[in-house]
């Protein structure tokens, strides 16, 4: 089998908020039984096809690491994290739906990550502590992840779907929002599958440019069914 071009991409967010569970379940298709703590930084692989269905359709890996640890650490710990944020090629920001700070450490987590961890400035953005400008001239494609879909009340859905949907709008991404114990959650031509596979498109897009080639608008983008799945593991 020829050698296949890959793509980095950043899984972050705050301790507990389904990070281990949404990796397995993107790169195994499956419920992850017994999730545990990160430690350091965990690697899954998907395999993708870009553009599936149309003449320029290619088979990538999408390296998914899985970044432990807290927004809150002491500065020797993100320095250690540090190592883990060389040559991103895409982020996925996950938070925990049933939790609003993990929502607002989105925030923290990206400028740390795109090395501009800065103090707090200018207009406050919605739910959180940055002016939505400093995410203005990033390169990196974003995707915002909301986990555990399923413990929040029916009554309160609404409310909080609209809260965490100005997420997406300060990090100018598409928002997703599952639960990791249901792999119905991302089958093929789901909303939700349509997004995933856009947001892989597009990471591909930025590591590997072709001339002409353009990133439609989300207006106008056609939809793609899932991708196939496997797991590669890394000590």
């Amino acid at each position: 089998m020829a050698s296949l071009d890959r793509v980095k991409v950043l899984v972050l967010g705050d301790s507990g908020v389904g990070k281990s569970s949404l990796v397995h379940l993107l790169c195994q298709n499956q419920v992850l039984g017994n999730p545990s703590w990160t430690v350091g930084c965990s690697v899954d692989v998907r395999l993708h096809e870009y553009r599936e269905g149309t003449p320029e359709e290619k088979t990538y890996y999408t390296e998914l690491w899985d970044v432990g640890g807290s927004v809150g650490s002491a500065s020797s710990v993100k320095s250690t994290r540090a190592v883990f944020y060389n040559a991103v090629n895409g982020i996925i920001l996950v938070h925990d739906l049933t939790n609003k700070k993990s929502s607002q450490n989105l925030y923290r987590w990206s400028l740390e990550a795109l090395n501009r961890d800065l103090q707090p400035m200018g207009v406050l953005v919605t739910n959180g502590d940055y002016d939505r400008e400093q995410f203005a001239d990033n390169q990196i494609p974003l995707l915002v992840i909301g986990t555990k879909l399923d413990q929040i009340p029916e009554a309160k859905r609404n409310e909080v779907l609209t809260r965490t949907a100005f997420l997406a709008e300060d990090f100018n991404a598409e928002e997703i929002n599952l639960d990791c114990t249901n792999t119905r959650c991302l089958a093929a031509g789901s909303s939700n599958a349509v997004k995933l596979s856009r947001f892989f498109d597009k990471v591909i897009e930025k590591r590997y440019p072709r001339e002409g080639n353009l990133i439609p608008g989300f207006s106008d983008r056609k939809r793609f069914g899932g991708g196939n799945f496997k797991s590669l593991h890394y000590d």
